[in-house]
């Protein structure tokens, strides 16, 4: 008979629903899920990680911990091979170091896929999950393409060699058809010679269809999540799985009275709230294009940031079209998000592959392990590589010893290594914010020092602009600030949000005579950060010196974060862009004065 295996937990705690649900009423549900009789509670994986890193509340393993405290129920964590819960390939003992701190925070239940379909890239971590007494299932990814039957089940006779328990059939784009769904079953499992499980997430029904054929050809596992989650997410509801399998006289021993107890709960609190992923015309596109609704949703907020809301069929043609020129690579993240931004870059500047992101470029050149499909060679000559053999571009992932090291005593754990290792800056923050939290200490760090300045600021800029002030300045605590109106004479000029130029008091009538300065434009479209992550000093003020190849600010597109770095040395006379701003190709968003030799200090 069927078993089910919940995913609602996970799905909580991961964008688009992050933070919506507060942490207690998480624990709420999963208390009510343990007595529904499921297989299996999947309770993490990386948008889980990425999601918690990013809001630098609440440590992910603390959330691990505290829900197999409550239950009893096996607990499942979903990995991307190599890249684990991020968006990199990590070292190997980086690999060894998580699978164990997970399986000692109490995962029993690993689904391991990697996002090329490469089973070679998952040995690693086979190895640790089964070395640690856990049970391994391997996912294979299915994007609807030429051969593409033929290409899983190739890949699904070596998982066997893994040590796997189960095999999974997952898709994420909602392509998969009721007749394939029975090819892929049946082949998949002679192949593997293993159980086969169920992921699939579609709009329109086909995800309730397929799950119906899957488990009357022999699939034993089918993922589902409460009501109100798969309504909204294009999930499969357990509740409607139950009874129709009940009605087949397939049960699956799962109480549907606690999950509509769980589904009341969730809908407390999201049941009036639109979700983002899911509008119906995003829907519409993401099942015609056959792309995932995350990344059809991330395409049009960017593309709507930048007055290019028009072009989002022009994107999702130009995803299908990279894709193939790229091997034909599943669309499971992060690969998927990687194809979707180059894409994007490459609509909006009207010229094909004219910036590259480091990202594709890793994708094309096999850093991330081998695609399905051949590469189409023009995308090589794109990237500079024509003819070359999987050539590295950067150096091999940080070892533990090399994070620990970087990390300057700030890994206080294992959890927070592999944290360090998989999410840099971003996890050092969210360490930060723990110690200070747990440590009760009230002094101001340097972080507060420039929001409070910052604050500042913005309260002088809402001076200026909202009265007739044409210019204001002030000193305190050692800091002069001079604001003035763009439209004064001989003020700087600004970029299209900018209303106002901060600039450094001290170079006043240098900077209203100098003639020659360096411009700093954006290269691509995308959004301008100032500093490396919240709260975290600006990597450049007015009037710093700055050095060639020093960092001025970092762009990201579609999640993806590129710095841009000073090509001369020079003094910063002015910041042209907010902090946030969406930014398109040309945007002015610093100006240098050269400078000839070194500052006399």
């Amino acid at each position: 008979m069927p078993q089910l295996y919940d995913t609602t937990i996970r799905l909580l705690s991961q964008e688009p629903l992050a933070g919506r649900v507060p942490t207690g009423e998480v624990l709420r549900v999963a208390e009510i899920l343990d007595g529904a009789g499921f297989a299996c509670l999947e309770v993490s994986g990386g948008g889980v990680f990425d999601a918690a890193v990013r809001r630098g509340v609440e440590s992910p393993w603390e959330r691990i911990r505290a829900i197999d405290a409550r239950t009893t129920t096996p607990l499942g964590l979903a990995l991307r091979g190599r890249f684990l819960v991020g968006s990199k390939p990590v070292s190997p003992d980086i690999v060894r170091r998580f699978v164990a701190c997970a399986a000692e925070n109490g995962i029993d239940v690993f689904r391991l896929h990697d996002p090329l379909n490469d089973v070679s890239n998952l040995r690693e971590a086979g190895e640790a999950i089964v070395g640690a007494g856990r049970q391994l299932h391997v996912g294979l990814v299915y994007s609807s393409g030429a051969g593409e039957v033929e290409a899983l089940v190739e890949q699904a006779r070596r998982v066997g060699d893994l040590g796997a328990t189960r095999i999974l059939l997952n898709d994420p784009t909602g392509s998969l058809l009721p007749h394939v769904t029975q090819e892929l079953v049946e082949r998949l499992r002679e192949a593997s010679g293993l159980p086969l499980g169920l992921y699939i997430q579609a709009a329109g029904g086909t995800a309730l269809s397929n799950a119906l054929v899957a488990t009357r050809v022999g699939a034993d596992v089918v993922a589902t999540a409460v009501y109100p989650l798969a309504l909204t997410l294009h999930r499969i509801a357990g509740e409607s799985l139950v009874e129709a399998l009940e009605g087949l006289d397939r049960p699956t021993g799962v109480d549907v009275a606690r999950l509509w107890q769980a589904a009341d709960v969730v809908d407390e609190h999201i049941g009036d709230e639109p979700l983002a992923p899911l509008a119906p015309r995003i829907a519409v596109r993401a099942a015609e294009y056959d792309l995932p609704a995350g990344l059809v949703a991330a395409l049009d907020v960017h593309l709507r940031a930048h007055a290019a809301g028009d072009r989002l069929l022009d994107t999702l043609v130009e995803v299908a079209r990279i894709r193939e020129e790229a091997g034909r690579p599943p669309l499971a993240a992060p690969i998927g998000l990687i194809l979707g931004s180059q894409a994007f870059l490459n609509v909006l500047s009207a010229r094909r592959y004219g910036t590259v992101l480091d990202e594709f470029r890793q994708l094309v050149t096999g850093g991330y392990g081998t695609p399905p499909g051949e590469i189409d060679p023009s995308v090589r000559r794109a990237v500079g590589l024509l003819g070359a053999d999987r050539p590295s571009l950067e150096e091999d992932p940080p070892s533990a010893e090399d994070v620990r090291e970087a990390a300057e005593g700030l890994a206080a754990s294992e959890e927070d290594l592999v944290l360090l290792a998989m999410f840099g800056e971003e996890a050092e923050s969210l360490l930060q914010t723990i110690r200070q939290r747990h440590s009760r200490e009230a002094s101001l760090l340097g972080g507060d020092v420039d929001a409070r300045r910052g604050e500042r600021i913005r309260e002088l800029v809402r001076i200026v602009q909202e009265s007739g002030v044409g210019e204001i300045e002030i000193e305190d605590e050692g800091m002069r600030v001079s604001v003035r109106r763009a439209d004064e004479p001989g003020a700087l000029s600004l970029g299209a949000a900018g209303g106002v130029a901060l600039v450094d008091p001290e170079r006043h009538d240098a900077i209203a005579v100098a003639a020659e300065t360096i411009r700093v434009e954006s290269p691509s479209p995308g959004v301008f950060y100032r500093a490396p992550q919240p709260g975290a000093p600006p990597f450049v003020e007015v009037g710093d010196v700055v050095a060639a190849g020093q960092t001025l600010c970092v762009l990201e597109a579609m999640k993806l974060f590129s710095e841009l770095k000073a090509e001369a040395d020079g003094r910063v006379r002015a910041i042209h862009a907010d902090n946030g701003q969406a930014v398109e190709f040309g945007t002015l968003l610093f100006e240098l004065e050269p400078i000839v030799a070194p500052p006399v200090v």
